[in-house]
């Protein structure tokens, strides 16, 4: 098993993996004094305490004896964390047949995917979303879900669950937070001019973060504050705090036009109705006019039900994401119980969208807001479904699900839904479910109306038919020989239904990073190499894997850096597969994308993971800079910025010890750069990385 972060979809860090990294230091330590940050206790503490924060791939092996403690979670919090087979049969969405392409290039089966018979296709749920008839129709589906639970959850007290494992599909924040910028070849930072903004998923989305700026003041998220310092004069100057009430963190921050948006997640006592008492979390963004920084004014709060997710801005307009839990055990009667609010009331049922089959207990809400007149509310909608990766593209929302064992499918499968967005208004377009799991939000991407995605496909274990089957060691015995990973890309049509695909490629290795650009999409798949494939998409119809390159360790994040160049920055790992070697960097040349080919690479020697692997907003880039940075942990936290020529290869030109643990981000303005991290700010000089000035706030 490689020695590296392994992550679930949920963006839990996996304890398997904690384990087996305690285990090897246990083992190390009779030879080598091991330094205090990397002492098992401290690792497994630093990770613990991050770990809701984070977004993390999910991991390949489990212990069975897991898998019953999360079913009894479950059955016994009412927003349930474990995905289960939506009953299609007889489901109030019409489906629409789907005849898939098939290709030929790195391995393909015909349309019908692997657990699923001919009939029905990967994509045989494909079909316009469906809107809610009434709130009697979302109670019953709720109800539904709840017995599903329970008939489960008797399954594994009579011990009958055997050799399989648990995966939460979404748990407790399963949202991607996660990303960086990519409208198919642009450098994943949004074009700023005199300073840089967050790195983000698509060019042209904005995204909230833990710090921005607009090029005369810094906004600092720290905790329940937010600080506004002033970078416009020779000595950087504190202006102006908001805080929140005792009861209230923040989450993330947004700055455009004037205008700051301070996104948290707040918990009121319900007194329902029957007497059926209730908390409820309600999603919050406070606005504020910051126009005058140093006296901030708050405009209005716009709220929503569910824990707040993610955000994305676009043409003057505010889009949250929110995950609301239906309290199954509420009686029909307290529908606030089970029926998200947007400003206080009730989402209608004609703006709540079900998912493909008659069951489920979790919403993803969305509301949108004018950031010009933020005391009106655009739009609001819901959709029914475990929320797990989102990706938002230039003009159409995706909330995607893991699915495990589905209608007693043989393997993980992915639903996806999709909601378009125009200024502000929100519509549910259609929803499909496909074979495999996605990595990370870089494993899907929109392209002139089509839909590409890459998948790792996992054999289930249908013994129960819920959960993801994975051996505890790395034997197979001969009843399991053939249950191993293969991985898929899918091209989708606007209606979500496939054009497109490739399946069986790299047998027994997993997707760890992706990216698309333009017509050509890269991922990097992982066990013993890191082979980098490139795929020509331009015929949407006939997908085509055009190269492979194999070098040693593997990419966890993908970054265009220049024409012609893709950035790489993952682990390297020795020969044996047991420890990585340090962080590695590569840089590959990519003009003949069937020829790719690894220009350069750097190991950053006695580290052992980096912030880029589950959180793309912590990376700076700049390309035009030529420069990138990011967190590297090892003995120490160190914050590293580089860049990158030809003739020299990677060049380390500025590192700093951090002092802790926490969010850390690098950004410039002008002819400054600042490294911010909780409430100390340092600035300095963008040619030469010699500090100037520094903040404690």
């Amino acid at each position: 098993m490689e020695d590296r972060e392994l992550k679930n979809i949920d963006g839990n860090v996996d304890e398997k993996w904690e384990e087996t990294l305690e285990e090897k230091l246990r083992r190390s330590a009779d030879d080598v004094k091991i330094p205090v940050t990397l002492e098992p206790k401290t690792v497994t503490e630093i990770l613990r305490k991050r770990r809701k924060e984070r977004l993390r791939k999910y991991a390949v092996r489990f212990a069975g004896a897991a898998a019953a403690a999360c079913v009894c979670i479950a059955v016994g919090i009412s927003s349930g964390y474990l995905n289960y087979g939506e009953d299609t049969e007889g489901g109030r969405v019409a489906s629409s047949e789907t005849d898939a392409a098939s290709s030929s290039a790195a391995g393909t089966s015909g349309t019908a995917g692997q657990g699923q018979t001919e009939e029905t296709g990967a994509a045989a749920d494909s079909g316009k979303i469906a809107a809610a008839s009434d709130y009697d129709e979302i109670y019953e589906y709720i109800q539904e879900q709840q017995k599903q639970y329970e008939t489960q959850a008797e399954v594994y007290s009579d011990g009958t669950m055997d050799g399989a494992s648990a995966s939460s599909g979404a748990g407790n924040g399963g949202a991607v937070r996660e990303e960086s910028a990519s409208d198919s070849a642009g450098s994943g930072q949004t074009d700023t001019g005199s300073y840089s903004d967050t790195n983000v998923r698509e060019q042209g989305v904005g995204e909230a973060d833990a710090v921005k700026t607009d090029g005369q003041n810094l906004y600092i998220q720290n905790g329940q504050k937010v600080s506004i310092v002033g970078i416009g004069t020779e000595e950087m100057e504190a202006l102006s705090e908001i805080r929140l009430e005792d009861d209230c963190y923040i989450s993330e921050i947004y700055v455009e036009e004037g205008k700051l948006v301070v996104l948290y997640t707040r918990s009121e006592y319900n007194e329902g109705d029957e007497g059926y008492g209730y908390y409820t979390d309600y999603t919050c963004a406070d606005v504020y006019d910051v126009s005058s920084p140093a006296e901030p004014e708050k405009i209005t709060t716009v709220s929503q039900s569910g824990y707040y997710d993610t955000m994305r801005a676009k043409d003057g307009y505010i889009y949250i994401l929110s995950r609301f839990y239906a309290d199954a055990a509420a009686p029909r009667s307290g529908i606030s119980a089970y029926v998200p609010e947007a400003g206080g009331d009730l989402i209608a049922a004609e703006n709540i969208y079900m998912p493909q089959g008659r069951m489920g207990s979790e919403y993803t809400v969305i509301t949108s807001f004018s950031l010009e007149n933020p005391e009106e509310r655009t739009d609001s909608k819901a959709v029914f479904g475990t929320g797990g990766i989102y990706y938002v593209s230039s003009e159409n929302i995706y909330i995607t699900e893991s699915l495990y064992g589905e209608n007693d499918a043989d393997v993980t499968q992915t639903s996806i839904r999709k909601v378009s967005y125009s200024d502000g208004i929100l519509e549910g377009v259609a929803q499909t479910k496909i074979d495999g799991t996605l990595n990370d939000s870089f494993s899907i991407d929109e392209y002139e109306g089509y839909l590409r995605l890459v998948t790792t496909v996992t054999p289930v274990n249908n013994n129960v038919g819920i959960q993801p089957f994975y051996s505890l060691d790395d034997s197979t015995s001969s009843d399991t020989a053939e249950a191993v990973d293969t991985n898929s890309l899918y091209v989708l049509d606007e209606n979500l239904e496939i054009t497109g695909e490739i399946r069986n490629m790299a047998p027994d290795e997993r997707v760890y990073s992706a990216r698309f650009m333009g017509e050509t999409g890269y991922f990097v798949t992982f066990k013993e190499t890191d082979p980098l494939f490139s795929a020509d998409l331009s015929d949407p119809a006939n997908p085509d894997i055009i190269g492979s390159l194999k070098i040693p360790g593997f990419s966890e994040y993908l970054h265009p850096y220049g024409d012609g160049r893709l950035l790489g920055i993952g682990m390297d790992v020795d020969e044996e597969m047991v420890t990585t070697d340090g962080v590695k960097l590569s840089m590959f040349d990519i003009s003949d994308p069937s020829d790719v080919k690894e220009l350069s690479m750097y190991i950053l020697e006695d580290t052992y993971s980096t912030d880029v692997a589950y959180n793309y907003k912590a990376v700076f880039v700049d390309v035009e800079k030529n420069l990138f940075g990011f967190m590297a942990y090892g003995n120490t936290p160190v914050y590293h910025v580089f860049s990158f020529d030809e003739e020299n290869g990677f060049q380390e030109v500025f590192s700093r010890e951090m002092p802790g643990y926490g969010d850390v981000r690098g950004l410039y303005s002008g002819d400054r750069f600042y490294l911010v991290t909780g409430n100390t700010v340092e600035a300095y000089t963008l040619s030469d990385f010699r500090k100037i000035d520094d903040i404690v706030l």
